[in-house]
């Protein structure tokens, strides 16, 4: 920052810091106060293309969006904890709840429908029964045990709540009972065309510690599906504290949606209120994105209240809707984890193994099999010794957008250790793509290569790439024959390459 006074130039100062900078291009922002005086300073910075700002104001609010941007590039290239096997989904029976309600020529699920989809999912909800009648709500109450809610089934009111359609900690058959026939009469007289098709009696859920969240999705214009998080209630409109995520969460940014909301600060703890359970609230919001991305005809949801406490969360009350065509649903601003991809193979010797698409969280895996690898093998890949398998250099192999690079990894059935990565990177036209395969080196001569080979030309031609080709040094004689069982062209890559490397090609389009 400079300052004009009289006993100093003010050009001549940024021509020091122009000259001090040489070629170099480190972060350096530079602010020359001033109207008429630093205007020659400001275009000297510009003509080198250094960045200039005219008030401090205007160049600590750019040095923080260096920070944030520093911050956010440091949190994407995080590796997140594995949590996908603790996840239990049921996509086939939420897919014929949604069958059920479409053909019944309606788009909002009642609430026991809802329900049924977040149990699905593995979301923790409380016990309840549906009722016709205010006899039967009694009788389904004592089955439950006392106290209980009692809530009005209709497909016409969303909000129930609004029309007197909630009453809480009912203790007894009698009080059950009388608090249906008050709903049906508030109702009744409240929004006399609503629909209603009975009761739901749920449990009475006490939690003295527990907060009231709420978690949802909505449709964006222009991002598509986003995730919601924040404080809620009947308040929620007032309180208006929610935080927007892109799905697929991991724990990471899960946490992170958390962290962003006001109520985050009440979750930790505070005086004898006790800390709420933040990794089940996690785990609820990746569940959440596990649901919006296999459930593409659900444009909306809400489950409010979520209630938190030290032991764990429990879902009240859902609202859903639902779309007929997936088509019409605007795709995620970010592609998922592609589950289809997964599969069991074999190889031609017999050996069997899972191939699944690579995830950030292998980063720890993949590190093992290339350190459990001989370093001959490693520099036949990487056209280099490599001593340190830092976190920069593994987060870039697993963490792939799964559109212009996928990566398939190969592990022994029920292990965690891989064996096997074979990749493949397209260009931004998806016409060609760059191929690269490694296997453990105790693993050569399974079979396992080959069949890596096969799974991924497959994968290739299946997403249109025209041509597959990889350069490899010309001394790795083992991948040069595969590739010419496999048809690949070799061709001798031009003389200047060192060290010495052929290119191979094959046609899918042929």
């Amino acid at each position: 920052m400079n300052c004009p006074v009289a006993v100093a130039d003010s050009l001549d100062a940024a021509q020091a810091v122009v000259d001090t900078l040489g070629s170099r291009r480190p972060p350096v922002l530079t602010c020359w106060l001033g109207e008429k005086s630093p205007t020659e300073a400001r275009r000297l910075f510009a003509s080198r293309r250094i960045p200039t700002y005219e008030t401090p104001e205007q160049a600590i609010r750019a040095l923080r969006h260096l920070s944030s941007y520093w911050r956010n590039q440091q949190s994407l290239m995080e590796t997140p904890p594995a949590v996908s096997d603790a996840i239990t989904i049921d996509q086939a029976k939420a897919e014929s709840i949604i069958d059920g309600v479409l053909e019944d020529g309606r788009s909002v699920l009642t609430e026991p429908e809802a329900t049924a989809i977040l149990a699905a999912y593995d979301i923790p909800t409380a016990p309840a029964i549906t009722a016709r009648t205010p006899e039967e709500a009694s009788q389904a109450a004592q089955q439950l045990g006392f106290p209980v809610v009692v809530k009005i089934l209709s497909r016409d009111i969303s909000h129930k709540s609004d029309v007197g359609g909630v009453q809480l900690n009912l203790a007894s058959p009698g009080a059950v009972l009388q608090a249906a026939e008050d709903m049906l009469a508030s109702i009744q007289s409240i929004a006399p065309k609503a629909r209603i098709d009975g009761f739901n009696v749920q449990s009475m859920i006490h939690r003295p510690d527990a907060h009231e969240l709420i978690v949802g999705v909505a449709e964006d214009s222009v991002f598509g599906p986003l995730i919601l998080f924040g404080q809620g209630g009947t308040a929620v409109e007032v309180i208006g504290d929610r935080v927007v995520g892109l799905p697929p969460l991991n724990q990471l940014l899960a946490r992170e949606m958390i962290q962003e909301s006001r109520i985050s600060r009440l979750l930790r703890g505070y005086r004898d209120r006790p800390a709420t359970d933040l990794e089940a609230i996690t785990l609820t919001l990746i569940k959440l994105s596990h649901l919006v991305c296999g459930l593409e005809r659900v444009v909306e949801l809400d489950i409010n209240p979520l209630l938190a406490d030290p032991s764990g969360v429990i879902a009240l009350d859902a609202r859903i809707v639902v779309r007929a065509e997936r088509a019409h649903r605007r795709p995620l601003a970010i592609r998922p984890y592609p589950y289809q991809l997964e599969q069991e193979i074999e190889t031609q010797r017999g050996g069997r193994y899972a191939l699944r698409p690579i995830r950030p969280e292998d980063e720890n895996a993949l590190v093992d099999m290339l350190r459990r690898s001989s370093k001959e093998d490693v520099r036949l890949r990487f056209f280099n010794t490599i001593q340190n398998f830092d976190h920069a250099f593994a987060a870039r192999l697993t963490q792939i957008d799964y559109d212009r690079e996928m990566a398939f990894v190969a592990m022994p059935p029920g292990e965690a250790s891989i064996v096997g990565v074979v990749r493949l990177l397209a260009t931004p036209d998806k016409e060609d793509a760059e191929l690269a395969i490694m296997v453990r080196s105790d693993m050569k001569g399974s079979g396992l290569g080959y069949c890596l080979m096969e799974k991924i030309l497959d994968y290739a031609r299946s997403t249109g790439i025209r041509h597959v080709f990889a350069d490899v040094l010309r001394e790795n004689h083992r991948m040069v024959k595969m590739a010419e069982e496999l048809g690949f062209a070799i061709e001798p890559k031009d003389n200047s390459s060192d060290p010495p490397m052929v290119t191979m090609t094959l046609d899918l389009a042929e």
